[in-house]
């Protein structure tokens, strides 16, 4: 078997999975505000880069909203969407869906938009380019 990739349709979104293990938590057992933002921004980022195909930083972040608490032994799903692109700068969604690993029952229990700006080596933005190859689909041959 021989894996292989090739340009396809453009990458919709991006998704992390993590389990909130004790490292992550604070002292009510469950999943730190700052963790949920450091890995909400690292999907935002990964949204982004994929997108625009080059360095990118973040500009702000913005209505951080943390719905429900996220206990030490669930999943969680972080989901980053691309979703308004400007000359240089990108607006990501970030989504974070708590998985309870027994029950199977998920829900969205925090959101933010992230504002991410595309950067050359000196970090002043640059044009994303519109041609830019979006996606790699990888098929076993």
């Amino acid at each position: 078997m021989q894996l292989s990739a090739k340009a396809a349709e453009p990458v919709r979104e991006t998704r992390f999975v993590e389990m909130v293990f004790p490292g992550l938590s604070n002292h009510y057992g469950t999943l730190f505000g700052g963790n949920a933002l450091n890995l909400m921004g690292k999907a935002a980022f990964v949204a982004a880069a994929r997108r625009a195909r080059c360095n990118v930083v973040m500009a702000t972040s913005d209505k951080i909203e943390f719905h429900q608490p996220i206990p030490v032994g669930e999943l969680i799903e972080i989901v980053a969407r691309v979703e308004r692109e400007g000359r240089s700068s990108m607006t990501v969604c970030v989504e974070m869906i708590r998985e309870n690993l027994a029950s199977g029952q998920r829900d969205v229990v925090t959101r933010g938009n992230f504002e991410m700006v595309a950067v050359n080596e000196h970090g002043r933005p640059v044009a994303i380019a519109q041609s830019a190859p979006l996606n790699l689909k990888h098929q076993l041959t």
